[in-house]
């Protein structure tokens, strides 16, 4: 299958017909222009060493819907003892750069270049990509950014340099989401870590048709200041409390 080649102006093909490992597009720039447009239909960037930058939309989609997320017991206790501080959209490019820097698992390197680094923080200043900061005695210990259009948040990465940190700061997002009226989180792929939220595949074909609802609807500018606590948030997020365990 012969992948479109992206050109100088700003579009994409339809994500409809993306190769069987989801690529729909390759080459182009990481310009904040360029990013609303791919994510406007669905579609992210998701760079490889040694090749263009690769536009993906993969079939299924890894997605949350924020009132069905479940959370553990022990996460809820210590949201609830106030542990960490949460805020949002305070230390951007800390968080992003953080984000590429933490090792995981099974993972050399970083897939979050300098292009994109640069790219999501002209986002950031201009109002649609956010952070999520986890604090302790004054020190980043974790958090998350992500993308907000409509009523869709699209997450993008996550780290944690103490025990709980990000999950803290994601539970903490999810409900000010709820809060908010947000009906679905993008978690692009599969982790065990966010099936353990909740996080469930679709259907591309259902994503991108519940995708063009939510931008229906108007993006909640940044910076964002979160309405909820850590603490007010997890009471929000209360299903299958005893269920989900701990």
């Amino acid at each position: 299958m012969r992948i479109p080649v992206l050109t100088p102006a700003i579009a994409f093909p339809s994500p409809e017909r993306a190769t069987p490992e989801g690529i729909v597009a390759v080459g182009g720039d990481a310009s904040p222009e360029r990013l609303l447009a791919a994510y406007h239909m669905g579609i992210f960037p998701w760079p490889h060493e040694g090749l263009p930058l690769l536009w993906f939309c993969p079939d299924p989609r890894f997605v949350l819907v924020p009132t069905e997320a479940h959370l553990p017991r022990s996460l809820r206790k210590r949201a609830r003892r106030g542990t960490y501080e949460v805020t949002t959209d305070t230390a951007f490019s800390e968080v992003m750069r953080s984000c590429s820097e933490t090792p995981r698992p099974g993972q050399e390197g970083t897939w979050i270049t300098d292009e994109l680094l640069a790219g999501y923080a002209r986002l950031h200043a201009q109002g649609y990509a956010h952070s999520i900061e986890c604090w302790h005695e004054g020190r980043l210990v974790g958090g998350l950014y992500g993308l907000s259009l409509g009523g869709m948040f699209f997450g993008e990465s996550m780290f944690a340099r103490a025990p709980d940190a990000s999950k803290v700061a994601f539970a903490t997002l999810l409900g000010n989401l709820v809060h908010w009226g947000f009906d679905l989180v993008d978690c692009q792929a599969y982790t065990t870590h966010l099936e353990r939220f909740g996080a469930v595949e679709w259907p591309r074909r259902r994503f991108l048709r519940t995708l063009r609802a939510c931008l229906e609807r108007p993006t909640r500018p940044g910076p964002w200041r979160f309405d909820l606590s850590p603490a007010e948030a997890v009471d929000l997020l209360r299903r299958d409390e005893l269920a989900s365990g701990g």
